[in-house]
């Protein structure tokens, strides 16, 4: 129910207790107040009738649409934060991994710079030997 609903339902209790009130506190006959209060509720039905009910109607559709948008914007935000964390939990993951290659992959680089190095040295040493002997 939207709030315009609630505050003519409020309204009408409103209208329904003062008119109440007024009819204990008139210093009117009991005939007059009766009648008096007998006019209050005929005008209280006659505003109820004249309710424009499409206008209800529409105004609660226009209230429900706006509210499916506010739910959107949030199912929105809601997304993305959780890719956010998700993009966040990525990273860490990827440092975990390079950090793990960095450190498992070491002593093969350095067996292989090593390797490198040794041949580098054989092969510097034939050059040399080869241009001693001529």
């Amino acid at each position: 129910m939207s709030r315009e609903n609630k505050g003519f339902g409020k309204f009408l209790l409103g209208l329904g207790i003062g008119a109440g009130i007024g009819v204990l506190l008139a210093p009117k006959k009991g005939s007059e107040m009766r009648e008096d209060v007998k006019d209050s509720f005929k005008e209280l039905a006659k505003r109820i009738k004249n309710i424009d009910k499409e206008e209800v109607k529409d105004n609660m559709l226009e209230r429900l649409n706006s509210l499916q948008e506010e739910l959107k914007d949030l199912d929105k935000e809601k997304a993305l934060k959780i890719a956010k964390e998700k993009a966040e939990d990525i990273k860490e993951k990827a440092e975990e991994l390079a950090a793990y290659a960095r450190d498992k992959a070491t002593p093969y680089v350095e067996e292989a710079a090593e390797s490198v190095r040794k041949e580098a040295i054989k092969a510097t040493k034939k050059v040399l030997k080869k241009l001693e002997d001529k």
